[in-house]
């Protein structure tokens, strides 16, 4: 009789965070039939920012407050594999891990979610006076005051499902929630208006997984290989590219986005914010699929020349008074 294979995928406990590594166990086993259903366990893994739900995360550790406790295990040997939000992804992982896998992208786009107002995205091109947008992201806190000014916004820490009940609690008249998450958790019944890519960039890595692994663990990555997308895995590592020449932090808002052209190239977009969304700085980018590093490093580097390094210094400035992200 052959050898079942086992594994152990480690996840957050959030309902989206679950989904997304049932859908990956799932994956696995369809990819694989020596894989029992029965073989491939979930831990769930609490980390520092499902803790800490009542403060920005500019102020608490940024994006690392979502991985550090999983990667740890990894590390550890408790589990096999680690799946994430690709857009809650430090840029330098932890010595000894790498993206093994990033498997099909969902929808990357966001989406504003205003059940009190009729029209969400039509009430805020109007600029009507008092509305009230709730959003934890700078990303997005900045995005919305360039495009809509005027708009008064309140933090909006929490998962999906709180985000939703402060919505309906009147905390916020709208929130802008990732397509992705609605999508992967079937939330058919709320109304959600994607906003369009051409004018709205996402957070980098926004509706793509990593899936993280040993540094050298064969079997993990034969494993994984099935399950990814070359498309994705360009388009996310030129993403990931250009953040990294940004030293992106919780603290400097910045969106890009990535796609594939009709001729197979990559096209990548991206954006730079004052916090205060005064002031945006734009630049984008083709090249080939192959060199999707260089692509993104490349347009980051002409978004760090566009907003000028004493925008950078005072971001910088700002962590050092408040504590590192």
């Amino acid at each position: 009789m052959p050898r079942q294979e086992t594994l152990i995928i480690g996840s957050r406990g959030s309902p989206l965070a679950r989904a997304q590594a049932e859908a990956t166990r799932d994956a696995l086993i369809a990819a694989h039939p020596g894989l029992a259903a029965g073989a491939v366990g979930l831990r769930i893994i609490r980390t520092g920012g499902d803790r800490i739900i009542d403060r920005p995360l500019a102020e608490v550790g940024g994006k690392g407050l979502f991985t550090r406790e999983i990667e740890q295990a990894l590390l550890e040997r408790s589990i096999d594999i680690a799946v994430h939000s690709m857009k809650d992804m430090p840029t330098a992982l932890p010595d000894g891990l790498v993206i093994g896998c990033v498997p099909a992208r969902e929808d990357a786009r966001d989406a504003l979610i205003g059940p009190a107002i009729s029209n969400a995205a039509g009430d805020f091109e109007s600029g009507a006076p008092g509305l009230v947008l709730g959003t934890s992201s700078l990303r997005r806190r900045a995005q919305a005051l360039y495009r809509w000014p005027g708009l008064r916004v309140v933090d909006f820490r929490g998962n999906v499902g709180t985000r939703l009940k402060k919505l309906k609690a009147g905390v916020a008249d709208a929130t802008l929630l990732a397509q992705a998450g609605i999508n992967r958790l079937g939330l058919t019944a709320i109304s959600a208006q994607p906003l369009a890519l051409d004018s709205w960039l996402p957070a980098v890595g926004q509706g793509a997984l990593a899936i993280e692994i040993r540094a050298g663990d064969r079997r993990m990555a034969d494993m994984l290989a099935p399950l990814a997308d070359a498309a994705a895995t360009a388009c996310t590592t030129a993403e990931r590219a250009m953040l990294e020449v940004l030293d992106g932090s919780c603290r400097t808002p910045i969106a890009g986005h990535a796609t594939i052209d009709g001729d197979g190239r990559l096209h990548l977009r991206g954006a730079v914010f004052m916090p205060d969304g005064s002031a945006l700085w734009q630049a984008e980018g083709r090249g080939e699929a192959d060199r999707a590093s260089a692509l993104g490093a490349g347009v980051g580097g002409r978004l760090r020349a566009a907003a000028g390094e004493p925008y950078f210094a005072a971001i910088a400035g700002s962590e050092a008074a408040t504590g590192p992200a």
